[in-house]
């Protein structure tokens, strides 16, 4: 964050699509990851209460190739509509004895974005109580994290191209979902209601939710997930454990919001409303850490 006069901050991430751009490669579908990467910076930026204004994007390339850039550009451009966040700038680069990729369409795709939130209004976890209630957005699928473990998983018996009945789609069709952008829900339960934390699903998934209160003895205590089937497939044919499976990816939750029991029921609404599904999910009670039943996650 940077401290602005006039009781503004300025908010900044930088985030990347990582080992999902694999699957793409083997897939030759490139017109959906560039909603990945907006979805990685603008999920992160909405999490302090900031609404994000403008994106940059960063392109490696293994060599040139005007189609492949075509296809990308297609999802940063889709994604940037629905984030409401202009992509407003960015830069390409040809660096063939740096990326390689599989047919000669290696590539590596990142962005930075900017919000802006009144200092005042920055959502930091302080407010969390006990007795808060935890709601759980609904992902799409894996989103863009775990997919090292998943691709090791998942292809040792699957080809991507290979139709799983309880996945109703190939392996493939199932990795490529894009990520969802949380950005027209959260920031519309911002307006309406008093929130008291936020938390992207990504990177170290459940885990995160320790941040919000590691300076006080809260702890999160999560209902098991009705979770997506690919994460099952993952936990059996992986012979993964749940704390693992829960550290790792998000279940069937892409994203997290505290309040107020007395809010729970509206901010269900709103996000449905919104057209997003949302359910409660766990609680705010005395202790530390993060729990999925009587388990500890972190």
């Amino acid at each position: 964050m940077i401290d602005l006069r006039g009781g503004m901050a300025l908010t900044l991430h930088a985030d990347g699509v990582g080992t999902k751009i694999l699957v793409a490669q083997a897939m030759r579908k490139y017109d959906t990851v560039g909603i990945d990467c907006v979805a990685m910076t603008v999920n992160d930026l909405i999490c302090l209460g900031s609404e994000p204004v403008a994106l940059l994007d960063y392109l490696a390339l293994e060599r040139e190739d005007d189609e492949l850039v075509k296809e990308i550009m297609k999802g940063l451009a889709t994604g940037a509509k629905e984030a409401s966040a202009p992509i407003v700038g960015g830069e390409t680069a040809i660096l063939g004895e740096m990326i390689e990729g599989r047919g000669g369409n290696g590539f590596d795709l990142a962005s930075m974005g900017v919000g802006i939130v009144k200092k005042r209004e920055v959502i930091d976890g302080s407010a969390i109580r006990a007795g808060d209630m935890v709601i759980g957005l609904r992902s799409s699928g894996l989103h863009s994290n775990g997919y090292t473990l998943a691709r090791k998983v998942l292809t040792r018996k699957h080809s991507l191209n290979e139709f799983l009945p309880s996945l109703g789609k190939t392996l493939g069709e199932e990795l490529m979902l894009p990520t969802k952008i949380y950005v027209r829900p959260v920031l519309e339960l911002l307006r309406r209601l008093e929130v008291h934390g936020l938390a992207n699903i990504t990177g170290g998934a459940f885990s995160k939710l320790a941040r919000l209160t590691r300076t006080k003895s809260l702890a999160f205590r999560l209902n098991p997930l009705d979770r997506l089937p690919v994460f099952d497939m993952i936990a059996n044919e992986g012979r993964l454990s749940a704390k693992e499976m829960y550290t790792t990816f998000n279940m069937g939750v892409g994203f997290c919001i505290v309040l107020a029991p007395s809010s729970a029921e509206e901010a269900i609404r709103l996000c449905k409303k919104e057209g997003f599904d949302a359910s409660v999910i766990g609680k705010i009670a005395k202790g530390r850490g993060v729990y999925l039943g009587k388990g500890l996650l972190a």
